[in-house]
């Protein structure tokens, strides 16, 4: 028996000698696997409803959650150890290789959700909720859900259990961005039925024709004064909230 172990361990490594070793290509591509063992292949998300899709994310939205949890405001040991010792610049490089990742959506699972929750996740997720302070979601994640360049992600395509947790973990404090943190405010002004309704919404919509990110919004332009009376302005937009984020590294900074 021994013998034949032995013998099968010895073709084994002839034939991996024969293949030869594996070729490292230096790219980020290659340097990224260790990524995509957990986030699925691409970045297309894991199997298990807890590791996010993170291709075609906005730059500077995967760039600032790299650094929250290398720097400790987001917990979760396996990717503190990954990034503890790994630069501003390498992380921004990282985190742009992702972005370009333009890979295609599952459809959405469905609900089996009563209508009338679906009904309360919709406003919430669309209309927000005066009362409580609460805006809509589309109000920062863009009108189609889908995310805002350059630091805003998108909320359709993503598993329930995972729009729970982290709607949960700001509740708690155990996910935190820098300061002001908007999410953390917002997420403790949902009460725990509004935040199931948001979460189921949210992960049964599905995604539309384009699902990626909005353009930046431009600044508003003063109007320009002609002979006519101009018609009376728009109602002014409630005032943005002040979310904290942290800058992209200098271009030529050191990994």
């Amino acid at each position: 028996m021994r013998g034949t172990i032995l013998l099968l361990i010895l073709l084994w490594c002839a034939a991996a000698a024969r293949a030869g070793a594996p070729v490292f290509e230096d790219t980020i591509a290659q340097r990224t696997l260790a990524c995509t063992a957990c986030h699925g292949r691409q970045g297309r998300a894991g199997p298990d409803g807890y590791y996010p899709r993170i291709a075609g994310k906005p730059a500077g939205y995967l760039y600032n959650q790299l650094l929250n949890f290398r720097d400790g405001r987001r917990h979760y040991g396996l990717m503190v150890g990954l990034l503890d010792t790994l630069s501003d610049s390498y992380l921004y490089e990282i985190a742009q290789h992702f972005a370009t990742l333009d890979v295609p959506y599952p459809p959405p699972q469905p609900a089996s959700a009563a209508p009338d929750l679906l009904q309360r996740g919709r406003e919430i997720a669309l209309q927000g909720d005066a009362e409580r302070r609460v805006p809509a979601c589309a109000r920062c994640h863009g009108k189609a859900l889908t995310g805002v360049q350059p630091n805003l992600p998108g909320l359709l395509g993503l598993p329930r259990d995972y729009l729970n947790a982290q709607l949960g973990a700001w509740r708690t404090g155990q996910r935190r961005a820098l300061a002001p943190d908007c999410m953390a405010e917002i997420a403790r002004r949902l009460s725990p039925e509004d935040l199931s309704a948001v979460t189921t919404f949210l992960a049964a919509e599905p995604l539309p024709k384009d699902p990626h990110p909005a353009a930046a919004p431009e600044p508003a332009k003063a109007p320009v004064k002609k002979g006519r009376r101009a018609p009376p302005p728009p109602p002014p937009e409630p005032p943005p909230l002040r979310c904290g984020s942290a800058e992209p590294p200098a271009a030529g900074a050191s990994r």
